[in-house]
């Protein structure tokens, strides 16, 4: 049986679900590996193909996909799992247009198949709340005219947008109102040319305005 379905319901409520879903059996098991060791985590199936995976799988879950599949095979697979509810964290080593690719077709978020544990870890834990997270060697470089006529505080505002901040939450930690915020993402909206929060989310990830460190209190 090439699936490896683990049985979660011995861990605490509180765990966060993640999948692994690859066909390189040594980063399968290292990827395992670390999940296994992370207490907040519990593997719920390991297996070299959707297929195999998807009766384990639930609404909210973290796939963490590593498959060398022909683009348009890629993203049937992306499209799929993400049908189902889960959030797909594409491992990739190839080019950076992957990247947007793999987002159009519905992953999260895209990680270097170079990352370490660390940074693992954190591309998880921000998926599972509904973030995106993408590696920066993967990252798109900002030369896109529209991203370059952003201002400072556009590209904070969407910088915190990208890290699933509310409206409420971007205006407490840049210190401003909550009504300049809503003026700020207007003029994102109309530059960007779409309403849609993971339309933004999506434009800062292309163009490498990604969460950064968290702060604790409001900008100067």
């Amino acid at each position: 049986m090439n699936a490896d379905a683990v049985n979660a319901d011995a861990v605490g409520a509180d765990a966060k679900r993640v999948a692994v879903v690859g066909d390189c059996p040594l980063l399968r098991r290292g990827l395992v590996g670390v999940i296994e060791s992370a207490p907040d985590l519990v593997l719920t199936v390991s297996a070299q193909s959707v297929a195999e995976a998807e009766g384990a799988l639930e609404p909210g879950d973290v796939v963490l996909l590593d498959l060398q599949l022909q683009p348009s095979l890629l993203s049937a697979a992306i499209g799929r799992l993400a049908g189902r509810g889960t959030e797909v964290l594409v491992l990739r080593s190839g080019p950076r247009d992957d990247v947007a690719q793999a987002m159009r077709a519905g992953a999260r978020g895209c990680l270097s198949r170079q990352a370490g544990e660390a940074e693992l870890l954190v591309a998880i834990s921000l998926a599972a709340a509904g973030c995106a997270y993408v590696s920066a060697v993967l990252a798109l470089p900002p030369d896109d005219e529209v991203a370059g006529r952003l201002t400072d505080r556009e590209r904070q505002i969407l910088e915190l947008v990208a890290g699933g901040e509310t409206d409420h939450g971007i205006a407490e930690r840049l210190g401003i109102s909550e009504h300049t915020v809503h003026s700020h993402l207007d003029r994102l909206r109309d530059k960007v040319g779409s309403r849609r929060r993971v339309d933004l989310t999506r434009f800062a990830i292309m163009h490498a305005i990604v969460p950064k460190e968290r702060h604790d209190g409001p900008d100067a």
